[in-house]
């Protein structure tokens, strides 16, 4: 007979199934210069835009028609994305992790390091390690959860590391960690 017309008692269920663990939430390590944008983007749409396009939705509908008014229609779909932008932006900002490794006097890469490498075409760049949410490459920042960093990690200046990239592997050359103010 097939198991699915098997009866189980709830000891069977029980026993069978794994226990059940919350899942951990990732970290979010970032610079004290990160949050404090992330923190005044939050009170920047809280406090300035929502409240502006509150009162642009409100003189809308008060105009009468709501299903052919632009300004309404726009405006809560404006209202939509900034509640939806801050509610991210309160969750990133409680689950932030604040490392401030300036001015720190260590010759190995960690969080907030700024790393200068030599490429083997004998290119030099610099990329500083920084958070998830402050990620730029046109600035040289990568997060400390991207491949180039997790290759550049506890290395130490005059180290060779192997960055694995999608057209094969590369070695970089670590020539310089600094870790200067990041901002």
């Amino acid at each position: 007979m097939s198991k699915a017309f098997v009866r189980e008692t709830a000891d069977d269920a029980a026993h069978d199934a794994p226990p059940l663990e919350p899942a951990a939430p990732p970290k979010n390590y970032i610079t004290p210069a990160g949050f404090a944008r992330l923190a005044a983007e939050r009170k920047r749409l809280v406090e300035l835009e929502r409240p502006e396009v509150v009162r642009t939705v409100s003189w809308a509908a008060a105009n009468g028609d709501r299903s052919e008014n632009g300004d309404y229609l726009y405006g809560k779909k404006r209202l939509r994305e900034i509640d939806r932008r801050v509610r991210f932006l309160i969750k990133r900002l409680e689950s932030a992790v604040v490392v401030d490794n300036a001015g720190r006097d260590d010759d190995r890469v960690y969080f907030g390091a700024c790393v200068r490498v030599r490429t083997p075409g004998g290119a030099e760049r610099s990329v500083a390690i920084v958070g998830a949410d402050e990620v730029d490459a046109s600035r040289g920042r990568v997060s400390w959860i991207s491949p180039i960093a997790r290759a550049l990690l506890k290395a130490r200046a005059g180290d060779v590391v192997t960055l694995r990239t999608p057209a094969g592997d590369e070695a970089l050359e670590v020539l310089d960690v600094t870790y200067p103010s990041i901002d």
